[in-house]
């Protein structure tokens, strides 16, 4: 059972990489419970259910009208029956309204509850390490 629960963990995670690589926020947002609470690295504290986090997708797709960047690395799924959570490194970002790419690497988790016999992501968390004396993002950083 959990070689399976691996494998559609990792299909999933991949489908959804590849929805927000084509900006396709109906995608997107299909792979989310619709009570989802989320704590992205942007934008506000928390996100709670699929409209909210909806809106927090679209803004982040005007901020980076240009091609994207989104690479995923170190994957690890911790798979159970009806229960899987997943946390990776990713490296994200993309081209702003002026052309110049940005991107740095965060930090990935993710939890995914099987509901109505589909895999559906609860929870996302994503963060940046910081600096505890000054408060600076650590955006440089690499694995």
């Amino acid at each position: 059972m959990s070689t399976q629960v691996k494998t559609e963990i990792s299909a999933l995670i991949e489908h959804w990489q590849q929805a927000v690589m084509a900006k396709d926020i109906e995608r997107i947002v299909s792979f989310y419970a619709d009570d989802i609470v989320s704590f992205d690295a942007v934008g506000a504290l928390q996100f709670k259910g699929k409209a909210a986090y909806r809106a927090h997708w679209e803004e982040c797709m005007k901020v980076c009208p240009g091609p994207g960047i989104f690479e995923f690395h170190q994957l690890h799924i911790v798979p159970a029956a009806e229960s899987a959570f997943a946390f990776w490194l990713a490296r994200c970002g993309g081209a702003g309204p002026d052309g110049v790419v940005k991107a740095c690497w965060m930090r990935v988790t993710a939890g995914y509850q099987r509901i109505g016999g589909q895999w559906q992501v609860v929870h996302e968390h994503w963060s940046a390490p910081f600096d505890m004396h000054t408060g600076t993002t650590l955006f440089e950083l690499e694995p």
